[in-house]
């Protein structure tokens, strides 16, 4: 909670005391109530927004590891032999493996199939090691495990294959007899004398053969078996029985080339997401270049990703490439052909779906062991694309085609990879033009910007598109980020009739593979454990009720002065170089001059990078660092103009001006060129956690020297360039603690009372059911936690209290702890 609310709760406590004490000799009437910090008004008799069963979900990528070594349970790594410098510069062929004997992968004629490219040669007595995920392959004892292996022979092999660690053997070996011939598939199953977690799978040969696809899997999978999923992983995600789950991606979907995997094309690897790649056997899908920096295997593919959804009674939500690319490569592609491919490929999607055996792709998906439609109604065309007016030309014409030959699914259309700015607006006004279903929206921003922005959805317009929130995140897994999380989630509930679904992202992350933070579930090769955030997820996703009963609260009261701070520099993978800083005060007076004549020697350099002075400048030179940050002044200036003359060295971005610095994590800065030189954006920084203010595209020109001016007045801010004014913005939005939303349960008739209190002091509250006739027993849960506790594999800290309060009335008190989240069920006669 800032300062100020401290101070002035600390005022209103002074005075509510004076007054106890002033009228202590007054007879108190016997209907008074104790003395509270807030109200809840329930209106039960209002109408309420529904809310879909659908409401929450799960959006599931390939980031993180979160699929190969991850969510599919294959425990063998680069089991094909198809990792490639093009994933990852590290990667060769055989990485993950290590030779006794002499063995090559090789790639030509004697290959498995044209889709599985490369296969290894392993020579007479030779034997190759597998090492598996993060320590190792993971088995437990008593545990079955099934290996797999495609293989041929001249003139026949013995394969002998064992499991073991540096403790010794881990399950009996066994003897695979290699027919004399063609490829083959050739099967055994272990039983784990001993448990580890730093197994090695070994294949030893007795002659030269060829072998590929080799795999082992737990026999102990999610529901189904073989090429299953984990179990543990799976079961976090069905314990929050989500309505939807959207995938592929992400980034994945929109990234690279948009050809095929095949000869024409030259075997692209580095390719957007393709559902065709990803079904029939597994030995003859593609293997794809991740856009996260490794290999995809693709065993975990739409067949695997449908019947989960189904598994586990969810919504399936694909989303299919729109042939723009985006995250940070921002590319159309202009290809009639391809683009009429793509769309047919995504109503062969819905026919896979959908269509029945007697249809070609239906008849595919029952070859696969589903002959039963999966029932999609939900399909997402793109992904963050930052080229709007390109993106929509194409989603128009997906969508045309999608609603002529299934007008029942809907088609979901995005609005950008941010919460604002010129991208977002003109995405949205688009989408509104043409009378789109629904719009997606990702943002991750700091825990105060999800505080401050719960009424977010109250002014959308209840006639347009509807919103599905794809992506969101608070830049962080303590639980201080779930609590501003959940104090968001009861704005997305009050407003269910315009936001029909939401959905946390990232999903996971391997401890030992991070891409991206935060993540709702962490895991390694034998562990899982549920992030904060994951179990501020469950209390809503479990608890979510049928309709919203319309609710009032009393706020905080906040108390706030002007933007206060001193002045910085930076640079993100650009060497860039500044000149002429002055900062003055709003009467004229001078607080800074600095043209590097002299020395840099008040600048304090707390980040990365390489500061120097060089030719009367203050230069930045190391193109690699981000986060360069070199500040200067007093953190009470305010009322001030910032001018600055900066210019781009070389590398990937602009330059980065910041002012009201407080510390290193807790500033505004005006990045100029941006994400790969695309864009420019105030951005501010609380605790570390970042939020956009204000974006436009745009770029900044090499060798060019650009006149930056910031100018400070209270809580406004107003940004010249080059003269001109570039933008402004007034942060004077309050980042309320105390937020709450009533929902009903149609099935059991319960009112759930759902309140967060993100601030360290309890919050008393009286409570007004609007005449309810209600229950006198309540069943509580609440997650209350210190801010910044944050789950691990040892320690839970975290975690869900259930709980009885019997003082329930139609009026009636309760205090809710210090930083929680609670919700109170309370039975309706």
């Amino acid at each position: 909670m800032p300062r100020s609310t401290t101070r002035t709760r600390w005022r209103l406590g002074l005075a509510t005391t004076a007054l106890l004490a002033a009228t202590a000799l007054v007879p108190v009437p016997a209907h008074a109530e104790t003395v509270t910090d807030y109200a809840v008004t329930v209106d039960p008799a209002a109408q309420g927004a529904q809310i879909d069963d659908t409401m929450y979900g799960v959006f599931f990528e390939d980031i993180n590891r979160a699929a190969d070594g991850g969510l599919y349970a294959e425990l063998v790594q680069n089991r094909s032999f198809e990792y490639s410098a093009v994933d990852n510069r590290a990667y060769t062929p055989l990485t993950s493996w290590t030779v006794d004997g002499a063995a090559q992968v090789l790639d030509d004629a004697g290959r498995l199939n044209d889709r599985n490219r490369n296969y290894l040669s392993l020579g007479a007595g030779s034997a190759v090691t597998n090492a598996g995920y993060n320590t190792g392959v993971r088995v437990e004892q008593g545990k079955r495990y099934d290996f797999s292996v495609w293989a041929r022979a001249a003139s026949g092999s013995t394969l002998t294959v064992s499991l073991q660690d540096a403790g010794g053997v881990l399950a009996t070996a066994r003897a695979v007899a290699v027919r004399k011939g063609g490829w083959a598939r050739y099967r055994a199953t272990f039983t784990a004398t001993r448990t580890s977690s730093e197994g090695r799978l070994t294949v030893a040969s007795s002659a030269a053969t060829a072998l590929d696809m080799v795999s082992l899997f737990p026999r102990d999978t999610y529901r189904h078996e073989p090429n299953g999923l984990r179990k543990d992983l799976a079961e976090k995600i069905a314990a929050l029985r989500p309505g939807f789950v959207r995938f592929p991606g992400g980034c994945l979907v929109n990234t690279g080339s948009m050809q095929d995997y095949s000869e024409a094309s030259g075997w692209q690897r580095a390719r957007s997401y393709q559902w065709k790649d990803t079904v029939g056997p597994v030995e003859e899908r593609a293997v794809n270049s991740n856009f996260w920096g490794y290999n995809q295997s693709y065993g975990l593919g739409y067949y695997e990703y449908f019947r989960f959804a189904e598994d586990i009674g969810a919504m399936p939500l694909p989303v299919v490439p729109a042939l723009v690319t985006g995250c940070g490569q921002n590319r159309a592609v202009v290809d009639d052909a391809l683009l009429k491919r793509h769309i047919q490929d995504t109503l062969d999607l819905i026919e896979f779906a959908n269509g029945p055996v007697t249809s070609p792709w239906g008849r595919k998906r029952a070859q696969m062991g589903h002959p039963a439609p999966f029932r999609l109604t939900h399909l997402e065309v793109g992904n963050e694309e930052n080229l709007p007016a390109e993106f929509f030309a194409r989603f128009a014409q997906f969508r045309a085609a999608v609603e002529a030959k299934y007008p029942d699914v809907t088609v979901v259309s995005n609005s950008g990879p941010d919460d604002s700015g010129q991208t977002f607006d003109t995405a949205w006004q688009l989408n509104r033009d043409a009378g789109v279903a629904m719009v997606d929206e990702h943002y991750y921003n700091s825990p105060q910007w999800f505080l401050q922005n719960n009424d977010r959805y109250d002014s959308y317009d209840r006639n347009g598109p509807k919103v599905f929130l794809g992506e969101y995140a608070s830049q962080g897994n303590a639980f201080k980020n779930g609590l501003a999380e959940a104090a968001y989630m009861t704005g997305l509930e009050r407003n269910a009739d315009v936001v029909k679904l939401a959905s946390y992202a990232p999903l996971f992350a391997n401890e030992d593979y991070v891409e991206w933070r935060p993540d709702l579930v962490w895991f390694n090769n034998h562990a899982s454990w549920n992030s904060a955030n994951y179990e501020v997820q469950k209390l809503f996703m479990t608890n979510v009720g049928d309709r919203v009963v319309p609710s009032t609260a009393t706020g905080t009261p906040s108390l706030q002065g002007p933007v206060t701070g001193a002045v910085g520099l930076s640079t993100w993978a650009t060497s860039a170089a500044y000149d002429d800083v002055r900062v003055t005060g709003a009467n004229g007076d001078t607080l800074l001059s600095d043209d590097f004549s002299g020395d840099a020697s008040r600048w304090t350099h707390t980040g990365g990078g390489s500061w120097s002075l060089q030719d009367g400048q203050y230069v930045q030179t190391d193109t690699a660092a981000e986060n360069t940050m070199v500040f200067v002044g007093d953190t009470a200036w305010h009322d001030y103009d910032l001018r600055v003359k900066a210019t781009k060295r070389s590398g990937k971005e602009g330059f980065l001006v910041a002012f009201g610095v407080k510390d290193t994590g807790n500033y505004y800065w005006w990045n100029l060129g941006g994400w790969n030189n695309t864009r420019s954006a105030v951005e501010q920084a609380v605790d570390g956690g970042k939020s956009t203010l204000i974006s436009k595209a745009g770029s900044v020109e090499t060798g060019r020297a650009y006149d930056i001016d910031v100018k400070v007045r209270g809580r406004q801010v107003t940004l010249y360039l080059d003269g001109q004014e570039w933008g402004s913005f007034t942060d004077d939005k309050p980042a309320e603690p105390f937020r709450q939303v009533v929902t009903e349960d149609d099935r059991t008739g319960d009112l759930i009372v759902k309140v967060v209190n993100a601030q360290s002091t309890q919050a008393r509250t009286a409570i007004d059911l609007g005449g309810a006739r209600v229950a006198s027993r309540a069943r509580v849960t609440t997650l209350a936690a210190a801010p910044d506790a944050v789950n691990t594999e040892t320690g839970t800290a975290v975690a869900p209290v259930t709980s009885t309060f019997t003082g329930v009335a139609n009026r009636f008190t309760y205090t809710f702890p210090a930083n929680s989240v609670t919700f109170l069920r309370i039975g309706q006669r």
